[in-house]
């Protein structure tokens, strides 16, 4: 195989504002640290948290003609990302974040691509071809997760803070085999949603991320919810923006090397934990050997 993972959409610039709090203050002004922009969004924190872990990575999407993208490229080109890419009519995708003095984060997204916008076959079939797994970020590459049953290619993809009534989240979820959200959009409905996204598609497990409490995975092998507490940083917390990016290519680079789902789960939280500890999206993502070194001082827990 030429690729251990193939991604499929999901770049853009996040524009990072930090304030005292997520709150508007009285007034009409608030000076505050230097606003910057980074390259973010859940398809680059996954390709970008991959190529960290040492993994051979492809990553393909749309990019518009304008400052953003070539920010983006220039990034790929410094981190050595085998990265491919179409126009994008619109042009880059992109969000401005707030984030607040304990590391907490609101992320008011500009999506920018047309609805109707889906990532040509041809684009992309070649590189599945020769690929072990594909993770698709966004339903403008859905298609590609039939091809990927057909050559028997694993599957996964993240359905961000899904609140179970979005369309969008139960149709990417239903034909993964692994699917990653986040508890944020429905914490006392977590467990229900879980169910959900297992009865309705072909996932093995379902992953929900609860930031500091942690996470839950769902197996399909006995459906029971199992807990795994988060782990203490090393760092302190300045930043959560792709901490939970992190946890999935840290968590799916153990389930590739068929690992417990306890080790997965913790090499997960290390992942997430280390991302938090640097400002901006994904710029300071673990690396394999630190994540070895972080997991050979921990032991897998549960409940």
């Amino acid at each position: 195989m030429t690729y251990d993972v193939l991604v499929l959409c999901g770049v853009g610039v996040d524009t990072i504002v930090r304030v005292p709090d997520l709150a508007i203050p009285p007034g009409d002004n608030l000076h505050v640290d230097p606003v910057r922009d980074y390259v973010a969004h859940s398809g680059n924190g996954v390709a970008l948290g991959f190529h960290a872990l040492g993994l051979r990575t492809k990553f393909i999407d749309f990019l518009g003609d304008d400052p953003q993208g070539a920010q983006i490229l220039a990034r790929y080109a410094a981190a050595g990302l085998d990265f491919a890419h179409l126009p994008a009519p619109n042009g880059t995708p992109r969000s401005v974040n707030l984030v607040d003095a304990a590391g907490r984060r609101f992320s008011f997204f500009d999506p920018r691509h047309p609805a109707d916008l889906v990532l040509p076959p041809d684009t992309y079939l070649p590189a599945l071809a020769q690929s072990r797994h594909v993770h698709i970020a966004a339903g403008r590459a859905a298609a590609a997760f039939g091809e990927a049953h057909r050559l028997g290619i694993t599957t996964s993809t993240d359905i961000h803070a899904w609140d179970g009534t979005s369309e969008w989240g139960l149709t990417l979820s239903r034909e993964a085999d692994l699917v990653f959200l986040s508890a944020e959009a429905a914490p006392d409905r977590i467990d229900d949603l879980m169910h959900t996204v297992l009865d309705a598609g072909r996932a093995t497990l379902v992953v929900a991320t609860r930031g500091a409490a942690g996470c839950q995975v769902l197996d399909r092998a006995d459906r029971r919810i199992v807990r795994y507490p988060a782990v203490t940083p090393d760092r302190p917390v300045v930043d959560s923006n792709g901490a939970g990016d992190a946890f999935s290519t840290a968590f799916m680079s153990r389930w590739f090397a068929g690992r417990p789902v306890a080790e997965c789960a913790l090499a997960g939280a290390v992942s997430g934990a280390y991302a938090c500890g640097a400002p901006g999206t994904h710029e300071d993502l673990i690396t394999a050997a630190g994540l070895t070194t972080r997991l050979s001082t921990l032991s897998p827990a549960s409940s």
